[in-house]
């Protein structure tokens, strides 16, 4: 790859950060070849903020109240959410999260961040996960964030049953998919219709 020009650089650097904007400096570093300083310096320039910060501006302006949840009961920080639509939530693997010989995120914690969006996105008082086929892709290692992004496919009204497909990432890398069935009832039927 021929140099970029700081033109085409910040152009490439505004696009990585459309097409994904949890990419990291760090992953920028290697997507456009340059030190961690110029992405840095380019940021400014462009009045693009860090990852934190663009994170926070996200959750600010388009997100839907969890009704299905208490927003503590979320694993993950949830950045985008649309009621029976879609999800996004955001989850850095620590030390707590891992096997400490070999820094491997434990299964169950890649599972509940997935599971507890596919709950949360359920526009309903009261959803329950029915079942869950999951795959895990590729062991995810301490200090990457994974990404879930959850998409709600279906609404069997009939059978108060919702299809919510899911998968999380680490950059672009895929590292878990799943498919919920989510149960779903409103607080009036769950007590006897009272």
């Amino acid at each position: 790859m021929a140099k970029l020009t700081k033109r085409e650089r910040h152009q490439l650097l505004i696009q990585y950060i459309k097409d994904n904007p949890f990419v990291t400096d760090r992953e920028l570093t290697r997507a456009l070849k340059v030190s961690i300083q110029t992405i840095r310096l380019d940021r400014m320039e462009l009045g693009i903020p860090e990852l934190r910060e663009r994170m926070k501006e996200m959750a600010e302006r388009s997100y839907d109240s969890v009704r299905s949840l208490q927003l503590d009961e979320v694993i993950g920080e949830i950045v985008d959410l649309q009621l029976d639509h879609s999800g996004i939530s955001l989850f850095e693997i620590r030390e707590e999260h891992v096997f400490t010989r070999t820094g491997i995120a434990r299964g169950h914690h890649l599972f509940a961040q997935a599971n507890s969006l596919a709950v949360a996105v359920i526009d309903c008082p009261i959803a329950l996960t029915a079942s869950a086929d999951i795959r895990f892709i590729r062991p995810v290692q301490l200090g990457e964030k994974c990404i879930a992004k959850a998409y709600v496919r279906s609404n069997d009204e009939e059978r108060n049953k919702s299809r919510v497909e899911l998968n999380t990432y680490v950059g672009d890398e895929l590292v878990f998919q799943g498919n919920f069935v989510i149960y779903r009832s409103d607080a009036t039927s769950a007590q006897g219709g009272e």
